[in-house]
């Protein structure tokens, strides 16, 4: 069955049908408001100063807003204050007795996690939106070329308001999107921020080779290397470890239950996106802090160059950091001992290792071993694009620095320092959202389609994984 019958199935299921419909409807309402500016701001002042700052944390915010950070629209704040609240009520969870007990209530623990992220992302929007708007009430580019037209506390008030009534709506949306159409809403919200720049990308692009600026074989080469970093993306996630597990067989009543045989699937990349999106929150909030507070100090301007695209520091912390809250954030969501033990008691257990302390010992040491190989996909994944846009700057390196930045250059190998000269049109934490939510996207169509005895759009027999 080819991939057009499926989509026709699609349509032929009622419910399937109005959720996707719902879905579009709600991501529409969502673009709709990315384009009601926020009163009282300067919008030409506000691109060129974001032009200059894109590498910090405001660049970062602006990817997940969909650039609505950058036109200051109601929405500028985006999904970003959820975000941050969402891994904060993780991160509690495990230190905070009390949510922890609340997490194991089921259905009634969820809904009170989720009241308490609701109640964080406001609080964070509230705080983040006032510190924006004071902030750029300080900044201009000049004396007569101000962002904020008409500064005070009239329109700090607004601005704080209008953007914590944004992130509210956008929360509302996600929610309403997860209940009611298909898919996560709120990765279906940043998803749909960021894709909603790939036709300007190409326009772009085409422009470009009409003018001569970029030849038709370097285009076709980018084509070539975004194909086969999105496969590569696509080969990883669906990986996985399956470890057996084995069920004893047990007489309950006057039935014997168990002796099957199932498996365990430990995903190669656990922790998902989140680590590259805290590793580049970390390294961006010392560039940000330093614009802030001290723009004009030669020694703190010296370490923010330091930690923009392509300089030996900021690649070496992006790539240690990513592989730290890799593991990190992993052992906060798969807890081996728990999960050996709710094997234990159910009568589970991996052929080869005794059920208990040494079964949660051996997932520990698998989980470790692959985590490893998904630390170092994540680091290369990101680091990618930014090798294509600019490079990798040797030259700051101590000793060798500059005798390597020659050798390099004498011998034609200028393109690993200087970049390819290409335009990636996502960077590298886009790409892994882009294509790990359209993943997930499509596996929930598909399974609905199953359900209702159609097939899937891989055909009978064959399913698409997404990444949970």
């Amino acid at each position: 069955m080819n991939i057009f019958q499926s989509l026709r199935n699609i349509w032929d299921v009622p419910d399937l049908r109005r959720r996707i419909l719902f879905t579009l409807s709600m991501l529409s309402i969502y673009r709709l408001g990315s384009h009601i500016p926020t009163p009282g701001i300067n919008s030409k002042a506000l691109v060129e100063f974001f032009e200059q700052n894109k590498s910090n944390m405001f660049g970062l915010v602006d990817m997940f807003s969909g650039g609505n950070l950058l036109n200051f629209t109601i929405f500028a704040l985006g999904i970003m204050p959820y975000i941050s609240a969402s891994i904060i009520l993780q991160l509690l969870t495990v230190v905070w007795p009390y949510l922890e007990r609340i997490s194991k209530e089921g259905e009634l623990g969820r809904r009170k996690i989720t009241q308490y992220t609701r109640y964080g992302t406001v609080m964070l929007s509230l705080v983040q939106s006032f510190g924006i708007a004071v902030w750029l009430e300080r900044t201009s580019l000049s004396q007569n070329f101000r962002i904020v037209e008409t500064p005070g506390w009239g329109f700090r008030l607004f601005a704080a308001l209008t953007m914590t009534t944004g992130t509210a709506f956008i929360m509302w949306l996600g929610e309403q999107i997860t209940e009611r159409g298909i898919g996560n809403g709120m990765s279906l919200i940043i998803f749909a921020g960021i894709v909603v720049g790939f036709p300007r990308g190409v326009l772009d692009t085409y422009s470009k080779i009409q003018r001569g600026e970029l030849s038709l074989i370097t285009a076709i080469i980018l084509m070539v290397i975004m194909v086969a970093v999105v496969a590569f993306i696509v080969f990883v996630e669906r990986g996985q470890r399956r470890l057996t597990v084995q069920y004893a067989k047990r007489v309950v009543g006057n039935k014997m239950m168990g002796g099957a045989s199932t498996h365990l699937p430990l995903r190669v990349n656990t922790s998902g996106v989140i680590p590259v999106i805290f590793a580049s929150s970390i390294i961006a909030f010392p560039q940000t802090i330093i614009q802030m507070v001290a723009p004009t100090n030669l020694w703190m301007q010296s370490l923010s160059e330091q930690l923009r695209w392509g300089m030996p520091l900021y690649n070496l912390l992006y790539f240690t950091f990513i592989i730290f809250f890799c593991y990190f954030y992993t052992a906060i969501v798969f807890n081996p001992e728990d999960v050996a033990e709710n094997m234990r008691k159910a009568g589970g257990f991996i052929p080869g290792i005794r059920p208990g302390k040494r079964t949660a010992e051996y997932l520990d040491k698998v989980l470790g071993r692959i985590t490893f190989g998904g630390a170092i996909y994540l680091a290369v994944i990101a680091l990618l694009p930014e090798f294509l846009i600019t490079g990798f700057k040797v030259a700051p390196l101590p000793l060798i620095g500059p005798w390597l930045d020659t050798f390099l250059t004498n011998n034609g190998l200028s393109w690993i320092t200087e970049g390819l000269g290409l335009t990636f049109l996502f960077g590298g934490t886009s790409l892994l959202i882009v294509v790990g939510v359209a993943m997930d996207t499509v596996a929930q169509i598909e399974a609905q389609l199953v359900m209702r005895h159609y097939d899937g759009f891989t055909g009978r027999g064959r399913r698409i994984r997404g990444r949970r």
